[in-house]
């Protein structure tokens, strides 16, 4: 089966989407792609700060999110990032030139849109970070920024 195009997954537009590609995905989890090109967003002349791993993160979850609603016929609908736990990043930049590959898999996932995922990037030389990721994606959205029951 391809894939769909990352774009259609996430709820981002133009440059804020920061992977490539989904390389795999399945039930509990989901791998991404992202080449750091002097272009890329947040980057600088070094390469991309190690800090941003978390939003890579955050956008492969989301990409999960999306490919599990596209497969139901449904939008993607727009998640929060609740938290990040144990957040370890062996790398002070992505570098120009390398490709991460980002992999999340979901450790819980409750009714109530409520997720606990566990995260890691690797790069050509191992792993470069790893967390455990919080996210929450309600019903509706709009509803739940109005401050109503989600």
């Amino acid at each position: 089966m391809e894939l769909p195009d990352i774009r259609s997954l996430v709820p981002h537009s133009g440059t804020m989407v920061l992977l490539d590609r989904v390389v795999a995905v399945d039930e509990e989890s989901l791998c991404a792609e992202v080449t750091i090109r002097p272009n890329s967003q947040f980057c600088h002349a070094e390469g991309v700060g190690g800090w941003v791993g978390i939003e890579y993160m955050a956008q492969a979850i989301a990409a999960h999110a999306g490919h599990a609603a596209w497969l139901r016929g449904e939008p993607v609908r727009i998640g929060f990032l609740l938290g990040t736990r144990r957040y370890e990043c062996t790398r002070p930049m992505f570098a120009i030139g390398s490709t991460l590959r980002i992999e999340v898999k979901c450790l819980l996932l409750a009714d109530n849109g409520l997720g606990s995922f566990e995260c890691r990037i690797d790069d050509e030389y191992g792993v470069a970070a790893t967390a455990t990721l919080s996210a929450f994606s309600p019903a509706n959205a709009n509803e739940f920024l109005d401050g109503g029951q989600a």
